[in-house]
C-alpha cells in the first residue's frame, strides 16, 4: 500500500486532549477503510504565518499512514467537513523516515538545554571606569532648539 504523510491544523480554542482525540478519530477512520496510521504525533500550539477563519494560533498534528488511496481520500473527505479542522495537507511518500519528525526533534533540542549558559559571557574584557554622567554639563532646554516642524 502507498505511504502517506499528514498534517493538519485545529483550532486553537480546542484542548489539547480534544486535539488528540481529533488523531484518534482519522486514525479509526483510516483504519475502517482498510489503512493504519504508522505513527502520530501532536506538534501543540503554533502561531500561523497569517489569520485562517479569524485564528492566529492552531494544534497541529502529524500522522503516518500506510493506507489505500480510497481510505486517504475518505479521512481528507471528512476532515475538510470537520468544524475543528482548518487546513489539511496530505503528501504521498516513498518511505517514511525514522524517529521523529523534524518538528518534534527542534522542540527535543529547546528542551534538552544544550545551549551554553547565557549568564557568563565568557571572557569579555572590563571597560574601565564609566565617566560621571555629571560630566557632559547641563541638558539644553526644548526652547532653545526652535519650533518643531509641523507634521502631515
Amino acid at each position: 500500500m502507498p505511504l502517506y504523510e499528514h498534517v493538519f491544523i485545529a483550532r486553537q480554542d480546542l484542548s489539547n486532549t480534544q486535539a488528540e482525540g481529533l488523531i484518534e478519530h482519522f486514525s479509526t477512520i483510516l483504519a475502517d477503510n482498510g489503512g493504519k496510521v504508522l505513527e502520530n504525533e501532536y506538534w501543540g500550539v503554533k502561531t500561523m504565518a497569517y489569520k485562517i477563519n479569524k485564528n492566529r494560533k492552531g494544534h497541529y498534528a502529524f500522522l503516518r499512514s500506510d493506507a489505500p488511496a480510497a481510505a486517504v481520500l475518505e479521512m481528507e473527505r471528512l476532515m475538510r467537513l470537520h468544524d475543528d479542522v482548518m487546513r489539511v495537507l496530505t503528501i504521498k511518500v516513498d518511505t517514511h523516515e525514522e524517529g521523529p519528525s523534524v518538528q518534534m526533534q527542534k522542540r527535543d533540542d529547546r528542551d534538552r538545554g544544550d545551549r551554553p549558559d547565557r549568564g557568563d559571557r565568557g571572557d569579555r574584557p572590563d571597560r574601565g571606569p564609566r565617566p560621571d554622567r555629571d560630566d557632559r554639563g547641563p541638558r539644553p532646554d526644548r526652547d532653545d532648539r526652535g519650533p518643531r516642524p509641523e507634521r502631515r
